[in-house]
């Protein structure tokens, strides 16, 4: 994939590097204080930061990212315009102060939890992403017909009755299903994304680069019609999900017929926002995602050995300290 023109949002009173603030819902200096004082320069060697002139590496997919030099965020042009420009974007309603609040409450209250997971020079290296989604859109058609039975059972005296009534089962159900997400990044686990969900589609916008300053992002790994049937699958679990609420009343169902067809009414290509925070903990990975729009937490967290034998230590030596006063009560008796 190509890489050429890079720009910068840089404040129009200082020169610093200007981003996107979600607590404040606008662009933000953070050198000044200033809002929405930027201006957009644009650079036209692929391989030079626009403000430090220092080298970059910018991997395959990458529509923006951050100067290892100088610590600017910039967005590759290439990678958000023409094919790639995404048609909508959540812009992010969490901050990066917040998403750390976050993860202190969930897994603060887990047990064995090394030190410094929770430390400020650990959660500071929690990056916010724009992650590429597909959003399909559905209408749907559910045409089923099955055997339900309905169990009575009652006691007289000591004789217990039991009384199974049978019934045909016929639904036909029209469906709209709007926004059904699916992940288009081969660098995250869809089974995470899918975790991450729901987002508030009702705060998507017509997508604008601005809101990609300040953090990083990526194209679509994957076009709509390579995930289609991913997408149907979705579709497919949640109209099960609905007729079953319709017919939730019987006490056991046996399908005759299960007709489900859906026409595809649009594809829409996203940008919808997560806090991803990695920590190593003895030769393994851990990887926490935070929803930037809603807040809510998704990871597994290390357990510290040490914290777990020094426990379990104590719990035992206590018994221990028990048993030996049991004793000597005894004794004394």
């Amino acid at each position: 994939m190509q890489i050429g023109v890079k720009m910068i949002y840089q404040c129009n009173s200082c020169g610093g590097n200007v981003v996107y603030d979600p607590e404040k819902s606008t662009m933000h200096c953070p050198y000044c204080d200033n809002l929405d004082s930027e201006k957009v320069t644009k650079g036209t060697n692929s391989t030079q930061c626009i403000s430090c002139g220092g080298t970059l590496v910018i991997q395959d997919f990458i529509s923006a990212s951050k100067c290892e030099h100088c610590g600017n965020y910039f967005i590759v042009d290439e990678r958000v315009e023409g094919t790639y420009e995404p048609h909508l974007i959540l812009p992010f309603k969490v901050s990066k102060e917040h998403a750390k609040m976050k993860i202190k409450e969930d897994v603060g209250k887990r047990a064995f939890i090394p030190d410094s997971f929770l430390s400020e020079a650990s959660l500071k290296t929690m990056e916010g992403i724009y992650v590429p989604f597909w959003l399909y859109d559905y209408n749907a058609n559910y045409d089923y017909e099955g055997k339900g039975t309905k169990v009575k059972v009652w006691t007289v005296g000591n004789t217990q009755f039991r009384e199974t009534s049978y019934f045909s089962v016929q639904r036909n159900l029209d469906m709209e299903f709007r926004k059904l997400p699916v992940d288009a990044s081969n660098a995250l686990d869809d089974s995470v994304m899918d975790l991450m969900e729901p987002y508030q589609y009702d705060a998507l916008e017509d997508f604008q680069t601005k809101y990609m300053s300040g953090f990083y992002g990526e194209v679509y790994n994957q076009t709509a019609e390579q995930l289609e049937e991913r997408a149907m699958g979705k579709m497919r679990n949640d109209a099960e999900l609905l007729l079953r609420n319709t017919i939730s009343d019987y006490s056991s169902l046996s399908p005759i017929k299960q007709n489900l067809t859906a026409n595809n009414q649009a594809k829409n290509y996203a940008l919808l926002p997560i806090w991803a925070y990695t920590y190593h903990y003895r030769n393994k990975i851990y990887r926490f995602h935070v929803n930037g729009q809603t807040g809510k937490v998704v990871g597994k967290s290390p357990i510290s050995i040490q914290k777990a034998i020094l426990s379990c230590a104590t719990v035992f030596f206590a018994i221990l300290a028990i048993a030996s006063m049991a004793v000597q009560i005894l004794e004394v008796l």
